[in-house]
């Protein structure tokens, strides 16, 4: 017998991603026991239900327990998630911080404008889209500033395109935006500080703290996106 846990589940399983507005994810990040009977279901197979309010899409992804099973040892599995080279991590997690980071900033700042606005009936006030608030990069910037540290332009066209096959990025003419997974899969919260302030302080003109640790640029990537 089918319920909408089970069709909610297998949608995802089907497509990858589902946007906000579906119905059965509606209800997945509104109702508590949905959200529940979802993620016991979901726990049983070493699987997650992942979201977060500044993404448009929601997706499934491994628990941590899960994954040296499934990928291997540390070691083994570390340098090679989703297939990308070295150099594809590295421009993934670029592509996170130059299109990801000014996004939420921008998120945020309407979202307190908004929370400012006097409103009489005191009504709940949505995050902005992330497709409203992302405004993406050229890709001949780009090329520009990072092309002779992740491979030249042959090796970024590769990525690139392998990313885009994934869901990280979307090409529209000369402008790389932002994909359905681009904001889900990367760890805001371990990757904010150490690549704002360390590995891609210089592009974000931000002073270096005193303490900060500070990471080579390709490893930082290759430790982060696990």
């Amino acid at each position: 017998m089918t319920d909408d846990a089970q069709i909610l589940i297998a949608q995802l399983l089907t497509h990858q991603t589902l946007a906000r507005e579906n119905k059965l994810v509606k209800r997945a990040l509104t109702d508590e026991t949905f959200r529940q009977e979802v993620d016991n279901r979901l726990a049983a197979c070493g699987m997650k239900f992942l979201d977060n309010v500044y993404a448009d899409n929601v997706t499934l992804a491994l628990t941590r327990e899960i994954e040296p099973k499934i990928f291997g040892s540390r070691e083994v599995w570390q340098n090679n998630n989703l297939g990308l080279a070295r150099d594809g991590v590295a421009l993934l997690v670029v592509l996170w911080a130059l299109i990801i980071l000014p996004k939420r900033e921008r998120q945020e700042a309407h979202q307190a404008a908004l929370e400012d606005q006097e409103d009489m009936f005191g009504k709940d006030k949505p995050m902005p889209r992330a497709e409203d608030a992302s405004m993406g990069i050229s890709y001949r910037a780009l090329l520009a500033d990072f092309g002779d540290k992740l491979g030249k332009k042959t090796r970024m066209d590769m990525n690139l395109g392998q990313l885009s096959k994934l869901g990280f990025i979307e090409r529209r003419g000369d402008m790389i935006m932002e994909g359905p997974l681009l904001d889900l899969m990367m760890d805001t919260d371990a990757l904010k500080d150490r690549i704002v302030n360390g590995a891609l302080s210089d592009i974000f003109h931000r002073p270096l703290p005193k303490e900060a640790e500070v990471i080579a640029f390709p490893q930082a990537a290759e430790q982060d996106q696990e």
